[in-house]
């Protein structure tokens, strides 16, 4: 069977040859199997493998197919899954030296169950740095991914392992999370189309994660149309994740039928007032422009945030101290503290000695003033348009760029999304001069992912941009 390139077929069309076998989920997964074989040495995307597994389960796909039994909306699509959630059999290393060598997991996270169920094929695990603490994806445990674009530039992170994995045809979908841009960095810097749904969407965990983190979970692919294909799949409740939503009542994949021109938008080409690099702000001004000669109003924003009350200020606190440092502190002062990621390192011993109670208690403060001054803002918006990044994609290890000047907060605009739990999506733009790929996002109202999926899914019909990486040399 003549298994289509992943990168020029829709997961939902990919699926439906499957369950019309005209494919088989076999001859779908050895072909998964084969690109990873081929292509991972260069782009060290995934870092565990169970290929025997993988089959087998393909295996018993087809023979539920031939005895007419339906298996789900997925039926046969091959998966890898960020090394920051479970999934049975593989060790979850989160990228950490002290977690290499525990057991592998008994039990799938539930969107990895969710999608299993629906039929998909689990091959392995994707990389993602320490704990998924940057913008940038390597680590300690299994080095650095890079991005099918440019084989010396980053893919992001901290869905860095799924995005290159996606962008170069390993697999046609993969699971993502994002507690301050780790979807949609990754998904910008390579071509993806993605979105980081409302928290509560795709429950997180087991093991329950609480009220109070940032981070949430989702699906990632090519384009939003599967994307929101693969949510159909995953999203609803789940008594793990105590921020759960209502399960939707119709499809969100049917909502992008025909999506609605968005009525009325605000632009904003840097929220903050600081710096952003111009050829990404002209890219996604262009694609802007784009919308208001479809009849979009646009209506041009300056500053919204004050830098100084502000996004860095609530989210610094609440990612190091409030969210993956209880995980680090029992290491400090051992001999397994020397084998954290250098940088992560320094940031948490200072935040162990500047974070104190009253820190995060105001800094949740903070998300509450920032949520209702966003609300304000966007009152009368259907979304808030702006630059995914700010910067332009690094190399592995360094910082993005602002008009050719390294900076470090390259990527400071994607949490705003996660301190005030907005949905926010990304679409490829345009690209550089160099030809990497541009993001701009689309950062909805709360609970309005349809919307936010509808806008994206317009912006990809109007800018008619199909991204496709060059293909690398196996050699």
């Amino acid at each position: 069977m003549d298994v289509p390139d992943f990168r020029t077929v829709t997961v939902e069309a990919l699926a439906a040859q499957v369950r019309e076998r005209t494919l088989s989920a076999a001859a779908v997964t050895e072909h998964a199997l084969e690109r990873i074989e081929v292509l991972n040495p260069q782009l060290n995307a995934f870092v565990a493998l169970d290929a025997e597994d993988a089959r087998s389960q393909a295996a018993a796909i087809d023979e539920r197919l031939d005895a007419g039994e339906d298996v789900g909306p997925l039926a046969g699509i091959p998966i890898g899954v960020k090394d920051l959630a479970d999934a049975a059999g593989f060790v979850t290393t989160r990228g950490a030296m002290h977690l290499r060598d525990t057991p592998p997991v008994a039990a799938d996270s539930t969107e990895v169950a969710r999608m299993r169920a629906a039929g998909a094929v689990v091959l392995g695990k994707t990389n993602t740095p320490e704990f998924g603490c940057m913008g940038d994806t390597y680590n300690n445990v299994f080095g650095a991914t890079w991005n099918p674009w440019n084989t010396g530039r980053s893919p992001g992170g901290s869905s860095g392992g799924t995005s290159a994995a996606i962008a170069s045809g390993m697999v046609p979908v993969g699971t993502g999370s994002d507690g301050g841009g780790s979807i949609r960095i990754p998904s910008a810097m390579c071509g993806l189309s993605g979105l980081k749904p409302s928290h509560g969407r795709v429950p997180s965990g087991p093991p329950p994660l609480g009220l109070l983190d940032l981070s949430c979970v989702g699906p990632m692919a090519r384009r939003i149309r599967d994307v929101a294909y693969c949510l159909d799949a995953v999203v609803g409740p789940h008594p793990s994740d105590l921020r759960s939503l209502p399960a939707p009542t119709e499809s969100w994949r049917t909502a992008l039928d025909d999506p609605p021109l968005p009525a009325r938008v605000l632009w904003a080409p840097s929220f903050d007032g600081g710096p952003a690099d111009s050829e990404i702000v002209a890219s996604c001004a262009a694609a802007v422009e784009r919308l208001a000669a479809e009849g979009t109003e646009v209506v041009g924003a300056g500053t919204l945030f004050d830098p100084a009350d502000s996004v860095s200020q609530a989210f610094v606190p609440m990612f190091l101290a409030g969210s993956i440092g209880p995980a680090f502190r029992p290491l400090l002062g051992t001999p397994a503290w020397d084998d954290v990621t250098d940088w992560l390192a320094v940031a948490l011993e200072e935040s162990f000695e500047s974070v104190t109670v009253d820190t995060l208690a105001r800094a949740r403060q903070q998300c509450g003033e920032l949520s209702m001054h966003l609300g304000e803002t966007m009152s009368g918006f259907d979304a808030l348009l702006m630059p995914t990044m700010a910067g332009q994609t690094p190399v592995v290890g360094g910082n993005g760029t602002i008009d050719g000047v390294e900076i470090e907060n390259w990527v400071r605009f994607t949490p705003l999304a996660n301190l005030t739990r907005r949905p926010a999506g990304t679409v490829c733009s345009g690209f550089t001069s160099d030809g990497m790929p541009i993001g701009l996002s689309v950062l909805g109202h709360q609970t309005d992912d349809v919307g936010v999926l509808q806008t994206v899914a317009v912006l990809e019909d109007l800018l008619g941009l199909d991204p496709i990486a060059p293909d690398i040399d196996a050699g």
